[in-house]
């Protein structure tokens, strides 16, 4: 006589599913990881010492002019530069991108054109150009053309101040750049989305101005944030027409107490603490675009190192690769 077997007995541990089993995840121990770790650590903490014991770095000079007022008024020009560059350079690269876009073919052939002369020649030409270019228009005449009316004239060299000109070169530069990252950010938008609001009747520049570019905002923040910081060290190339930016007085300074050295520290520690907190607001923003994306948002370097957490999208992968 046989016996029923009674539901929801237990089975037998030999015919156990082995699928069922709980796993024990063994993490694979990355000994070469750690070694390369302890390797820079020793390397860094031997750079800092033979610099901090180098008597030829003057670090005396380096505390006397770190905060001196020679110095602030040029962080005040760097900082002016920077955020009216990128200004400029936004205003006019959004025109331009919404012009190559354009199904007109002279607007798409000047913007090319703009796109092709200022993204395609050296930054530091086009400032030494703007700085000197009372040596090919001595005047500067606005009006209507092949007449005699005048609106403006005015001398170049009085016009086209050495400030006037590095605006001119940093912004129309960027003008270029950001053209691309705009024009990105717009191509990122699904079509669709313009041909449902020009169905509702709105107008193309309304369309572009309500639906399109808050969307394209996503794309756009987290490299623009990239050309904000690239600007502000790009604007020490202005001191090869003595803007009075931050390079310009550091120059200025080494070139009468001949401590070429000292002063460059003092410059390059002025411009990691601004390159520092202009990434704060980067990083900001790149997380608070980036969520609902694969990635996840951005963590910063300096979060994970000190909290030793991986970002959420490696942390998934992980996961996902262990079931």
């Amino acid at each position: 006589m046989t016996t029923a077997a009674v539901a929801g007995t237990p089975r037998d541990h030999d015919h156990e599913d082995p699928a069922e089993e709980d796993l024990t995840v063994v993490p694979l121990r990355h000994y070469g990881r750690w070694l390369t770790a302890v390797v820079s650590l020793v390397s860094l903490a031997g750079l800092v010492g033979s610099l901090a014991t180098n008597a030829n770095l003057r670090w005396d000079i380096i505390g006397d002019y770190l905060f001196a007022d020679l110095i602030f008024d040029g962080l005040v020009t760097t900082l002016w530069l920077t955020v009216a560059s990128m200004a400029l350079g936004l205003v006019l690269g959004t025109v331009i991108a919404v012009m190559r876009l354009s199904s007109n073919p002279v607007l798409y052939g000047l913007s090319s054109l703009f796109v092709w002369a200022f993204r395609g020649t050296p930054l530091l030409v086009q400032i030494i150009f703007w700085g000197y270019a009372g040596a090919l228009y001595k005047n500067v005449l606005i009006g209507i053309p092949f007449t005699d009316i005048t609106f403006v004239q005015a001398d170049t060299n009085t016009l086209l101040t050495p400030t006037v000109a590095a605006l001119l070169a940093l912004g129309l530069n960027e003008a270029a750049y950001a053209s691309e990252i705009v024009r990105a950010g717009i191509q990122s938008v699904d079509v669709g989305q313009a041909e449902a609001a020009h169905s509702l009747g709105m107008q193309p520049a309304l369309t572009m101005r309500r639906i399109v570019l808050p969307q394209a905002m996503r794309v756009i923040i987290p490299p623009m944030g990239n050309e904000t910081i690239n600007m502000l060290k790009m604007t020490a190339l202005v001191s090869v027409i003595a803007a009075h930016d931050l390079m310009s007085n550091i120059q200025d300074v080494y070139a009468q107490n001949y401590q070429v050295i000292p002063m460059l520290v003092v410059a390059s520690l002025w411009y990691l603490t601004l390159v520092s907190l202009l990434s704060i607001p980067q990083t900001w923003l790149e997380r608070r675009y980036g969520r609902g994306t694969a990635r996840g948002g951005h963590s910063s370097p300096l979060r994970r190192m000190l909290t030793g957490v991986a970002p959420k999208a490696m942390r998934k992968n992980k996961k996902e690769k262990v079931r």
